[in-house]
């Protein structure tokens, strides 16, 4: 059965929006070397909510996607090293898919940055992001990872 158009969107779906376009932006900067003004702009301009080569975005929460992005950029000093010790000792950051990293950053950025959302909610919703590129252990990892973080910064682990 179809939603009613007419229906509003709700702010989780335009967070869970926001948060797959920053993966996937932080993908583009990650792989082609966009800068973070540059990616940010182009997605608030052509991809938020819009129809880009046939496709439509889903309406998503500009400001959530840009803190995330930024924020990423901002911290990844702080980031990247907490995800490095939360993965293998012999599986190094940078072998990682440019993908799984994006979403494992985006994750630790939220679980240090926004203290106003659940752990559960953020680990959840990162591995439906990775269950949408991956299948099998990615999402997994994410999982695991993300839980990692969430104990060590928090105090807390996915309930």
């Amino acid at each position: 059965m179809a939603k009613d158009p007419e229906q509003p969107v709700r702010t989780a779906n335009q967070r869970g929006a926001a948060r797959l376009a920053a993966v996937q932006a932080l993908y583009q900067m990650d792989v082609g070397g966009t800068g973070v003004l540059e990616v940010v702009a182009e997605y608030e301009a052509h991809r938020l909510g819009q129809e880009l080569d046939g496709d439509t975005y889903l309406k998503a929460d500009a400001a959530w996607f840009r803190s995330i992005v930024s924020g990423v950029v901002r911290d990844q000093t702080k980031i990247d090293p907490l995800i490095r010790s939360s993965l293998q000792e012999d599986w190094p950051l940078s072998r990682l898919d440019s993908t799984l990293r994006a979403i494992l950053r985006a994750g630790t950025f939220e679980i240090l940055e926004r203290k106003d959302v659940p752990v559960a909610v953020i680990v959840t919703e990162y591995v439906e992001i990775a269950r949408a590129f991956f299948e099998e252990e990615p999402p997994r990892i994410v999982n695991a990872v993300l839980d990692r973080i969430a104990k060590q910064v928090r105090g807390e682990a996915k309930k």
